[in-house]
């Protein structure tokens, strides 16, 4: 490729080419380059010196390649760099923290796996130092103390080197199992999840499937498989990994790595390992199946307080996401299949295929998103303004939550066969309160309030009064689900009232 005879060329976009080369160190002959896209090639090697050259470079794109080695320094002192994506390679070292470094929404690093360092914002581990200077500062250290202390204080200091050398001991065993758990390639997820079986399957989505495996130190993982044969599933991939990168939250299903490869066939392959959920997915536990298979199965069914706490744990992973991120994250497809359940059947927000940076802390209707995917949510969760052409906000999470809520109350989904022309759930769920909570409520839920028949005669006023309190639980939770799935995005219910709300109502029950 001989990008050094285009000197006066302005943008160089040869992405997606399946191009396998160095670098060329020509390349520095185009300065007046201002954009450079070359991602998704395999193009290896070290980044070449002469691009030190391209001062007026604004956008640089290196992903999804082979470069390997160090990131240049030279990097820093580009000031006119304002984005750039170093993701999905084999860079190592410590990450530079000036220039465009500053900035972690301008830099991407994502997928490689031994980089260390940089701002606090990218979360990456920090660097062990192998400085030669840093030992001979420790020995002339301990001179001066024993010097000064004499050999009391000297063995008070072996003391404690020893036992910060066995601390670190600890963390560096630790260390090497993160990473054992962090590096994985095709092959790992393929053995892992016994070839892709599917017996092994359980979930498909609009981008791909996701497959229960199990990595040879028998940590059980989610492996999600993107299609990319699908539209947008590239994009998905990419949004994704950007979105859990930076955010922890014990509601947000914790993603443990990403894999960008190729497979044996020499397709190009992507996935995304996430921590296993024993209890699976809202939905099942919502709408249980009645197939054959199920039979054997205890009847999968939640309590109202459970459903409670299940909300609650939703509310507060979309407040984190929507109040306490650095950039505003909106979810975009919030719904029962986008929950998964632990083992105490804590909820947490998964699936961020769909999510959208907002470009600035501010809940607008009309505010920019960074992602171009154009879809957003799924039919009977998605907020009515989106499908006027309205831009993403964190309004249409809210929208997406309250008929979540009412569908975890009622059991009906908003899709169901009864609801057409003007009557939806939530028209279905207004007209009904207050009188008519114990009709549309949920007949499980209904029930911890009248299941001890047996002892109604003797205990019939303490049974009606618990049955009283159940339905007024009941018409407050659906009607926050009414208050968060208005049609005027700005009349909705702020999600951390919501919270809140909630909360309150869950004390009410128990006490």
């Amino acid at each position: 490729m001989e990008i050094g005879k285009l000197k006066n060329l302005g943008a160089l976009d040869v992405s997606n080419n399946l191009l396998s080369e160095e670098l060329p160190s020509s390349l520095g002959n185009c300065k007046s380059l201002e954009e450079l896209h070359l991602q998704g090639n395999f193009f290896w090697g070290p980044i070449p010196s002469s691009m030190k050259e391209l001062r007026g470079i604004r956008d640089l794109d290196l992903s999804r390649n082979n470069f390997s080695g160090g990131i240049p320094q030279f990097f820093e002192d580009l000031g006119n760099l304002e984005n750039l994506n170093l993701s999905f390679n084999q860079f190592w070292g410590a990450v530079p923290t000036s220039g465009v470094f500053k900035n972690a929404s301008a830099t991407s690093v994502a997928g490689n796996m031994r980089l260390c360092g940089g701002i606090a914002n990218l979360q990456l581990p920090v660097c062990k130092s192998n400085e030669s200077k840093g030992g001979g500062l420790s020995r002339r250290m301990k001179l001066m103390i024993s010097l000064v202390s004499g050999f009391s204080l000297l063995g008070l200091a072996i003391v404690l080197s020893c036992f910060l050398l066995g601390k670190k001991r600890k963390q560096s065993d630790l260390n090497t199992t993160r990473n054992s758990i962090l590096q994985v390639s095709y092959a790992t997820l393929l053995k892992a999840t016994d070839g892709f079986s599917s017996t092994n399957l359980i979930g498909v989505g609009a981008f791909g499937s996701v497959y229960k495996g199990i990595l040879a130190d028998g940590v059980v993982v989610a492996v999600k498989v993107l299609n990319m044969l699908h539209r947008g599933a590239s994009k998905s991939f990419m949004a994704e990994c950007e979105a859990l990168r930076n955010i922890r939250h014990r509601n947000l299903v914790k993603i443990l790595t990403a894999c960008s490869s190729i497979d044996f066939s020499g397709n190009d392959f992507k996935a995304l390992v996430y921590e296993f959920m024993d209890n699976g997915t809202l939905e099942e536990w919502l709408h249980p199946s009645t197939g054959n298979e199920e039979v054997t199965e205890a009847p999968k069914s939640l309590s109202l307080v459970q459903r409670l706490d299940i909300a609650i744990d939703v509310a507060s992973a979309l407040g984190y996401l929507h109040k306490h991120c650095e950039t505003p994250i909106v979810h975009c497809d919030l719904k029962p299949s986008n929950v998964l359940l632990d083992t105490d059947l804590t909820g947490h927000v998964s699936d961020f295929g769909m999510s959208r940076f907002l470009s600035k802390p501010t809940t607008s209707v009309s505010g920019n998103q960074s992602s171009s995917i154009g879809i957003r949510g799924s039919i009977g969760y998605a907020a009515p303004e989106y499908g006027m052409g309205s831009e993403v906000s964190t309004y249409g999470d809210v929208y997406s939550f309250g008929i979540l809520l009412l569908e975890m109350f009622t059991g009906k989904r908003p899709t169901d066969h009864v609801f057409s022309d003007s009557l939806n759930l939530h028209n279905y769920v207004k007209k009904a309160l207050p009188e008519l909570v114990s009709e549309i409520s949920e007949s499980l839920v209904l029930q911890e309030g009248t299941t001890n028949v047996a002892e109604a005669h003797r205990h019939s006023r303490l049974i009606s009064v618990r049955a009283q309190k159940i339905e007024e639980c009941l018409t407050l939770i659906l009607g926050i689900g009414i208050a968060c799935s208005v049609e005027s995005p700005t009349n909705r219910k702020d999600i951390n009232d919501v919270a809140s709300e909630l909360q309150s109502i869950r004390r009410n029950l128990l006490s």
